[in-house]
């Protein structure tokens, strides 16, 4: 039976008219207004459309004020305009203590952790994570909900004189991630929050958000991603996130390639900083495979955690855990200036209220269809380990669409042994690669026989659903959509979440 409608001419124009708009500030409708599939799970808080269309149409001019400007991909590194406009806007950033969380893979998991451990220690939190994966407004958090567009149209017509005056006085205007960042800081100060858990967008050193002073800065681990501007090693790449390490804070290292680790060592001794590393000082003592996630056992700073339910799946998400836990240790200084562990209580609750949507997240049932927005080959390893781990498919198809800028073949030769067939498609980002240069490489690493091509997501999704429901509705098959933040955000709201 077909779960998908067949092609029509308004998802055709909803996906054109988004296309010219930068990827990280189109909210995808396309299939919002046009499908509906059925055997949709409880939604994750991630934000739609305003219901009210006048408050919709405010966000909207709000967006593409912010579309006229760099997008995330187009960088010029400096902190110099933020900087500024800290300065003008009173230096929000410093009326908080900031816990500043930076790596390759696994950081807005772990932010999301630490600000459900954070919330559950009754402080009240900010949240500034990136992309989205369906709404800008994600991006800002207040107690644990992403702020709601009254409340992110009045921070940026707050901000928005200030960002004005820096344009006037900047060789280049600020970027859109700057201006976030600064909406970001204003909106935690005006709350006001307890603390801000941030996560860095790209690097570190000159990363618009590295104008904080992190009383702990986490990195997650370190791996190769954006080598153009990051460096081609670890190490390298380590140089910049270290940039984040500030005078007398404390440093929570997940396990990390040796030459990077030697760097971020290098980098918490010439500041001053007190390091916790994974496997030596915090770690995951054990895990065991339950229902909707797992069951762990965390050696943190202060002692022992056993008994905790975390609803995520996979070995990483257990490792994110840890630093997590760790990070917030050191937040409330057990094992420096306390000798005992947090509560167990608390950290249980804490860890079983986790989320991370478009993270090994099941959208729907019969065929189970699972999202996850691996966009690199580490990312796709784990990921590719987690899916046979948590889910018994007899046949898992493969859905993705990736970005251009992207190591695709790295991708693709990771997920190679755990799908049967895989889609190949395209989401509306003008950073998407083409469908046919995606084909090419496919059938380079799976063979013609295994590769499908569907150039619209809808399509691919129709197609790897009825290939999942091939030998049976009840076999096990199941449907993996992966590649981009942008696909998966879009395959989000075509499944009916959002």
């Amino acid at each position: 039976m077909s779960t998908l409608p067949p092609d029509n001419d308004p998802f055709d124009e909803i996906v054109g008219a988004e296309t010219d708009r930068d990827p990280d500030l189109a909210v995808i409708e396309a299939g919002s207004r046009t499908l509906r599939a059925q055997g949709a799970l409880p939604q994750a808080d991630v934000p739609g459309r305003p219901e009210d269309p006048a408050l919709d149409r405010a966000l909207r001019e709000v967006e593409t004020e912010l579309a006229g400007r760099w997008g995330e991909t187009k960088l010029e590194p400096s902190v110099a305009r933020i900087a500024a406009l800290m300065d003008l806007l009173g230096e929000p950033q410093r009326s908080y203590p900031s816990i500043h969380i930076t790596g390759t893979n696994g950081k807005t998991s772990t932010a999301r952790m630490v600000e459900s451990l954070l919330g559950a220690f009754e402080l009240r939190t900010g949240r500034y994570t990136s992309p989205h994966v369906q709404s800008v407004t994600e991006r800002i958090s207040l107690d644990g909900a992403p702020v709601s567009a009254e409340r992110f149209i009045e921070t940026y017509e707050d901000v928005k004189p200030y960002v004005e005056m820096v344009d006037d006085q900047q060789e280049y205007r600020l970027s859109f991630f700057e201006v976030l960042t600064g909406m970001a800081y204003a909106a935690f100060a005006d709350a006001p929050v307890d603390v801000a858990v941030v996560e860095v967008g790209m690097g570190g050193s000159w990363d618009a958000t590295n104008v904080i002073d992190g009383d702990v800065a986490v990195v997650t681990p370190i791996d190769l991603d954006h080598t153009d501007r990051l460096g081609g090693t670890p190490g390298e790449i380590a140089g910049e996130k270290g940039g984040i390490i500030k005078q007398g804070a404390t440093v929570i290292l997940a396990q990390q390639p040796v030459d990077a680790a030697q760097v971020l060592l290098k980098k918490a001794v010439e500041a001053d900083a007190t390091v916790a590393r994974e496997g030596l000082e915090f770690g995951v003592v054990a895990r065991e495979i339950a229902v909707g996630g797992q069951l762990i056992t965390l050696r943190g700073l202060g002692g022992e955690y056993p008994g905790i339910y975390l609803p995520l799946h996979g070995a990483h998400q257990a490792h994110n855990a840890a630093v997590a836990l760790a990070a917030v240790e050191a937040f409330f200084g057990v094992g420096s200036q306390r000798p005992d562990p947090l509560d167990l209580d608390t950290v249980r609750k804490a860890f079983a209220a986790a989320t991370s949507p478009g993270r090994l997240e099941v959208v729907r049932r019969s065929p189970t269809v699972v999202l996850d927005a691996a966009h690199n080959p580490a990312g796709a390893r784990v990921t590719a380990e987690a899916v046979g781990e948590a889910f018994d498919f007899s046949r898992l198809i493969g859905v993705v669409g990736a970005s251009g800028d992207k190591n695709v073949r790295g991708l693709l030769e990771a997920f190679e042994p755990v799908f049967a067939e895989i889609v190949v498609t395209q989401n509306s980002s003008h950073r998407a690669m083409d469908t046919d240069e995606l084909a090419a490489i496919a059938v380079e690493v799976f063979g013609d026989e295994r590769v499908q091509v569907e150039p619209r997501l809808p399509d691919a999704l129709e197609a790897a659903i009825t290939l999942a429901e091939e030998d049976g509705e009840f076999t096990g098959g199941g449907v993996l959509v992966t590649g981009s933040v942008i696909t998966v955000g879009e395959a989000r709201l075509l499944l009916g979440r959002g």
